[in-house]
């Protein structure tokens, strides 16, 4: 676990970490800031196609087959990207970074529910989750440092040597502690969530990009394609006999009422990762470096307090930490919607520690205690289902955040008497982000009416 946990932190910290450098990347290689996206949005669409497949592949081969090739091919994407002279050998090795994560978070999760206990998941989902949320809060403030004191090429090898050291544990230590069956693969299923998958993410992340907007043939096309290959999907799962990825696990309520939740945990996260350091970097002015600072509490708070939850959950259940974790996190968002110009920092990195508490307080007991629910056999389904499914809340969360700022903006410029070609204001940009944020607050409240429903699973196993 030590090992699977160390490359989970590198491939999730990559999720993050050249946010801050897309402007190095723009100057560096000359392209375009559409192009330089690519970086996350390739990162993500690997993800997402990926993802819905592991539960096959961990049918297929063993868990150190399968640790030791995504950490190899997570290496190699390091080494090409510290090494890149180009933006197509970056881009390149950005892919294969996203090749092994996609490989090792869903195995990383599934692992738990294997080797643990039902009376001491939660502690051992609390570490994981605490991997799983610090290293993506503390990316960006790393790589600040790192460009600011040596070059964008560091961030990559800086994940180079941590994955090299998980390889060299997990080659010593790993074992094989899943079942092969290697069941028949079904191609039309495989080419049906691939298309399902990728048009899905790859829509909402590019309309997330901000100038693609959402009458452009790139974001309204994958989307079409992308839901009907979804349906096709799901009906084609329905009536297989071993399907590539058994949908009826939502057939159990908890597991349903978890999925749900944590889907509402990954929109606001990446919703305020996205509109907070705006907020701060072009509202504020502050340096990209100030902002990822102030912002750097709330990470750490959420990663060290999930192993303390995950104790919490084993002894009291969910409901005692989903429902004032909800309460906390719109609490906090309500707050959230009345900041401007003269809104001070302690008191937004105040709101965004609590946010970050509430988020921490539903996201590891929600899909620990759905996990719990599902029969042994379902958990590869599980594990896929819940990851492919936060991939798909982040592309949606970020889209529909950059979709309602832009509105606002344009809105309040329109109000002022403004051109709405004229360069918006900070005035106009903070009025945009705060009707982003009544959105994410929506979202939060719709998460604490489904967290009402939750209710413990009682396990022997």
């Amino acid at each position: 676990m030590a090992s699977l946990m160390l490359a989970g932190f590198v491939g999730t910290f990559n999720e993050t970490a050249l946010n801050i450098a897309l402007s190095n990347f723009i100057q560096v290689f000359s392209i375009s800031t559409s192009i330089a996206q690519w970086l996350t949005t390739g990162y993500l669409l690997t993800l997402g196609i990926l993802i819905p497949l592991s539960g096959l592949l961990m049918q297929w081969f063993t868990t150190r087959q399968l640790f030791l090739t995504a950490a190899i091919v997570s290496l190699a994407g390091a080494g090409i990207g510290g090494m890149a002279g180009s933006f197509e050998v970056l881009l390149t090795g950005r892919i294969l970074q996203a090749t092994g994560t996609g490989l090792l978070l869903p195995l990383m999760f599934n692992m738990v529910f294997i080797i643990f206990p039902a009376h001491k998941r939660g502690m051992a989902m609390g570490l994981v989750t605490m991997i799983f949320t610090a290293a993506p809060a503390v990316g960006p403030t790393v790589s600040g440092l790192l460009i600011a004191n040596l070059s964008w090429h560091w961030i990559f090898w800086l994940s180079f040597v941590l994955m090299l050291i998980a390889l060299l544990v997990g080659s010593l230590y790993m074992q094989n502690v899943s079942t092969i069956t290697k069941p028949r693969i079904d191609l039309f299923s495989l080419a049906v969530s691939t298309v399902g998958f990728g048009g899905i993410v790859f829509g909402f992340s590019h309309a997330g990009e901000g100038d693609a907007g959402w009458n452009n043939a790139m974001v309204v096309w994958p989307l079409i394609v992308g839901g009907v290959a979804l349906i096709l999907f799901v009906f084609r799962q329905l009536t297989m006999e071993r399907p590539l990825m058994n949908v009826k696990a939502f057939k159990h309520p908890m597991f349903l009422v978890g999925t749900l939740l944590i889907f509402v945990c990954m929109s606001i996260n990446i919703s305020s990762m996205l509109l907070l350091p705006m907020f701060l970097i072009r509202v504020l002015e502050m340096s990209t470096l100030s902002a990822a600072i102030i912002l750097l509490p709330g990470g750490i708070v959420m990663g060290l307090s999930s192993p303390l939850i995950g104790r919490l959950f084993d002894k009291f259940g969910p409901r005692f930490l989903v429902i004032p974790g909800l309460v906390l996190a719109a609490v906090a968002l309500w707050f959230f919607t009345d900041i401007t110009a003269i809104s001070t920092t302690a008191f937004i990195v105040t709101l965004h520690v609590c946010l970050m508490i509430g988020i921490a307080l539903v996201w590891m007991p929600a899909q620990t205690n759905g996990m719990n629910q599902l029969p042994r056999e379902m958990h590869r389904d599980g594990t896929a289902i819940m990851n492919s499914l936060i991939q798909v809340a982040g592309a949606i969360g970020m889209a529909v955040s950059v979709s309602i700022m832009t509105a606002g903006g344009n809105k309040y410029m329109k109000a002022a008497s403004m051109a709405t070609e004229s360069p918006i204001t900070r005035e106009a940009l903070a009025a945009g982000i705060q009707d982003a944020l009544l959105f994410v607050l929506s979202v939060a409240v719709a998460g604490a009416i489904v967290g009402l429903m939750i209710k413990r699973v009682k396990v022997s196993r």
